[in-house]
């Protein structure tokens, strides 16, 4: 099968979704996410998985509902010709609570659960071990000592000095992240400073505000909102671990800026992606084939600045105190090259071939490595991407290779190409900023504030990201 025919079965298969009301699309997700908190609840192994679906499956069940419901009569009044402003409000105002019932009830409340539990029992059977370990290097940080752990004079981690599972020994994350630990070593209560609710916080408004630039109204920015807040997607990592979370917000409002020909932001937000995980660093690199301002000038040097801005002063000197320490934890460990086997294991490609043939491990990083640049070269210099969709669409691919190839992953880093893909749907139905910009400059002095096709009203242009969601759920068309 070509690619075109490729794509073109996958439109076709997409086309029962395209022909659905934006009430009909919030219902199949819903629906999708219920079916999925129901598998996760009756048959994933991890405890802390199933106490989510367990949580989530009725929020997502009676939101699902709602939106069929508010979806037919909907149906009814268009054939009716009784489709009206009235209906129109009450169809967004369905919407808005849908939303606000999976926000807090998939979300919210399962996070402030395991937060709770966690606190008064034991806290392995309700938080994944990178919250503990960003928490634990935030203590140490705090205190004003290295994150990454003692070393031996060999240059390598003491793994027998603590009653710690081995791999918690390791801080897999660039420096940037204990930020989101350093509450956990004040003397707040605990409940507090668990780390998952600075991830959640922070994510909410980062995104909240991304999303608030991208212009006009689409479905596709609703899409984005619920893949960020609400479908599992989001709501499964931020209630039982969250890292990732920062990082994908930072992204997005990195592709934003990228997209708004705004490149000191692109670069200042991508640049602090950069200091909390290497997930990041792929897109922070294709961005500079794309950067430019509203002139359409190339600004690669005002864009490499604002990510350097970031990058020397959080993880240069961290790097440079101990370089082996650093190499140990950030480089060997999620690579598997540390001789500890990582709590990483899903049964991906590259999992399964370094379990099958253990003795491969080494070579096939350095192959696997050495053939992706290789062919991700081949693709530059060919074709290399020319604006934000096309950024985030082959970031999204990279990532997903790199992820099914990676000796030692997770499937819950999928969401990361997930919401790229989704994010180059939706920057393909955004304004050029450029032709906004030339309607400030013609436009009269009354309207030099607004972009084009924005009306001056406080839904619009209110508080974030209560205004996004009020926006996300007004029906449209594609």
């Amino acid at each position: 099968m070509t690619a075109d025919q490729l794509r073109s079965a996958c439109s076709a298969a997409l086309e029962p979704i395209r022909s659905l009301s934006g009430e009909g699309r919030d219902a199949f997700l819903y629906a999708a996410s219920a079916l999925f908190a129901a598998v996760t609840a009756l048959a994933v192994g991890i405890p802390l998985y199933r106490q989510w679906g367990q949580l989530a499956v009725g929020p997502y069940v009676v939101a699902t509902v709602l939106m069929v419901l508010v979806a037919r009569r909907s149906a009814i009044l268009e054939a009716r010709g009784d489709d009206g402003a009235r209906s129109m409000r009450r169809r967004k105002a369905a919407r808005i609570a849908a939303f606000a019932l999976v926000l807090f009830g998939a979300t919210v409340v399962p996070l402030a659960l395991e937060v709770v539990w966690a606190s008064e029992g034991n806290a392995a059977l309700h938080v994944q071990p990178e919250v503990l370990v960003v928490e634990r290097a935030g203590i140490r940080a705090a205190h004003g000592n290295d994150p990454y752990q003692v070393i031996d004079r060999n240059g390598h981690i003491l793994i027998n000095q603590s009653t710690l599972p081995v791999y918690e020994l390791y801080y897999p994350y660039l420096p940037g992240m204990v930020v989101f630990g350093f509450s956990s070593g004040s003397k707040v209560e605990a409940r507090l400073t668990d780390a998952r609710i600075q991830f959640l916080l922070f994510t909410l408004l980062v995104a909240g505000f991304a999303l608030s630039r991208v212009r006009p109204r689409s479905d596709a920015r609703v899409r984005s909102l619920q893949a960020l807040t609400v479908l599992p997607t989001a709501a499964l990592p931020l209630a039982t671990g969250g890292d990732d979370m920062p990082v994908v917000a930072l992204m997005l409002l990195g592709l934003v800026a990228l997209q708004r020909r705004r490149p000191i932001l692109a670069g200042l937000a991508l640049g602090a992606a950069s200091t909390l995980k290497f997930t990041a660093w792929p897109l922070v690199f294709l961005a500079l084939f794309a950067v430019a301002d509203l002139q359409g000038r190339r600004a690669i040097g005002r864009y490499l600045l604002a990510v350097l801005a970031f990058v020397v002063p959080v993880v240069v000197p961290v790097a440079l105190h101990n370089p082996s320490a650093f190499i140990d934890n950030v480089i060997r460990f999620p690579l598997g090259l540390a001789g500890v086997a990582s709590p990483a294991a899903s049964a991906l490609p590259g999992h399964i071939l370094v379990s099958a043939f253990p003795g491969v491990h080494r070579p096939y990083v350095i192959v696997a490595a050495i053939l992706g640049l290789a062919v991700l070269g081949w693709r530059l210099l060919r074709n290399p991407p020319r604006d934000a969709a096309e950024v985030a669409k082959l970031t999204g691919w990279v990532m997903l290779v790199a992820i099914l190839l990676a000796p030692a992953t997770r499937v819950g880093y999928l969401l990361y190409p997930i919401n790229l893909f989704l994010w180059a749907w939706m920057f393909r139905r955004s304004s050029d900023p450029a032709d906004e910009h030339e309607e400030l400059l013609d436009g009269g002095a009354g309207e030099a504030q607004l972009p084009s096709g924005v009306s001056n009203t406080s839904t619009e242009y209110g508080v974030v990201p209560a205004g996004v969601v009020g926006e996300a759920t007004t029906p449209v068309s594609q």
